[in-house]
């Protein structure tokens, strides 16, 4: 199946699912539509769908799934890099929360390359033995050339900073267009006709746009529905309270995660390196979490206090003004009452 066509097909499915949610649930909290606003959607479309996905694919084609992999934890640390140079960021390398989401970003990458090039004995698992795995149709990339391995690491990485600005720009537009369910049915639907147009130019034999009830099918439902409509749901949710350094610190988690499954269902192996790396992204994970929040925590008492200490100020005014009204009152009081006389002494009448 055409990479082209797949893509188109992904975000077609996502947008008849995610739609009538947008349009039923976000009816009356949907904000306006700007000029502004329609060019980062636009822009959005473009980077996820179309340039991330694409790319990602063409990639595949001259590079191993497994080093495809491993370019893709980059992500952390492209999305730092960028949120610093638009100041979503801020480092104070003095502080201790700072040193820890850079150390845990660069620790998070190295455990998640250690895991691609070091492999090491190999690791008997006891539930593998049972399991008989089917075989494999991933392309077969040991006899790929120097030449192959370059052009296939330069798409990987345009793939990934295409995906890095993705997260920024949505950030940025969430801040304008609140309604998380309408921007994704809206993303996914502007990737898709941009999809259609590059299939056009790329594609010109009407039969790569064919799909039967098959692999092909599942693969592009599943993808549009899972990866694309609930994870741009989602992760804009948790972008909008934590960041988008918070929601690719945890892209490296899947290496480990593939490699539990793979070992569970299709018997692959686990090497020494592969749990080397898995604890390095383990402990670079936890680390950038803890330093965000950290500095989530900082920020939450920041706006805690801060009426706390405008409150208290207005209610001493307060005070001072009602002491200095009753003092002026009683002293009016005190002006104003008569002054007592002393008592008349009854003078006696002379005596005759």
């Amino acid at each position: 199946m055409s990479h082209y066509v797949l893509v188109v097909y992904r975000h077609a499915f996502a947008t008849v699912v995610i739609a009538p949610f947008a349009l039923v649930l976000e009816r009356k909290v949907r904000p306006k539509i700007t000029f502004p606003i329609f060019m980062q959607i636009f822009a959005l479309g473009l980077l996820g769908p179309v340039i991330d996905q694409n790319f990602y694919y063409a990639g595949l084609k001259f590079i191993s799934p497994t080093f495809s992999c491993a370019r893709s934890n980059m992500l952390p640390a492209m999305t730092f890099v960028m949120a610093l140079l638009c100041r979503m960021e801020k480092v104070d390398i003095k502080k201790v929360r700072c040193q820890a989401k850079v150390v845990g970003t660069v620790v998070t990458v190295g455990g998640a390359m250690l895991m691609t090039i070091y492999k090491g004995h190999v690791i008997n698992m006891i539930w593998s033995n049972n399991i008989h795995p089917r075989q494999s149709y991933v392309t077969d990339t040991t006899g790929t050339t120097d030449e192959d391995w370059i052009k296939g690491s330069i798409l990987l990485i345009i793939a990934t900073l295409a995906w890095a600005s993705f997260f920024i720009i949505q950030a940025i537009t969430l801040r304008r267009y609140s309604a998380q369910l309408s921007l994704t049915a809206l993303v996914v639907f502007m990737g898709t006709l941009q999809s259609i147009a590059v299939t056009f130019v790329m594609e010109h034999k009407p039969s790569v746009w064919t799909i039967g009830w098959d692999m092909n099918l599942l693969a592009a439902a599943y993808a549009g529905i899972v990866s694309s409509s609930i994870a741009y749901y989602v992760q804009g949710l948790v972008m909008q309270k934590r960041g988008p350094v918070f929601v690719t610190a945890f892209s490296p988690l899947m290496m480990i995660i593939v490699a539990i499954m793979g070992s569970f269902i299709l018997a692959e192996k686990i090497y020494v390196g592969g749990v080397l790396g898995a604890v390095l992204i383990v402990v670079g994970h936890y680390s950038v979490l803890w330093g965000k929040y950290k500095e989530y925590k900082e920020k939450e008492a920041e706006v805690i206090l801060e009426p706390v200490k405008v409150s208290d100020i207005e209610a001493n005014d307060i005070e001072m003004q009602k002491s200095e009204a009753t003092k002026q009152s009683m002293t009016a009081v005190a002006n104003s009452a008569p002054i007592p006389q002393p008592p008349m002494i009854a003078m006696e009448a002379p005596k005759a």
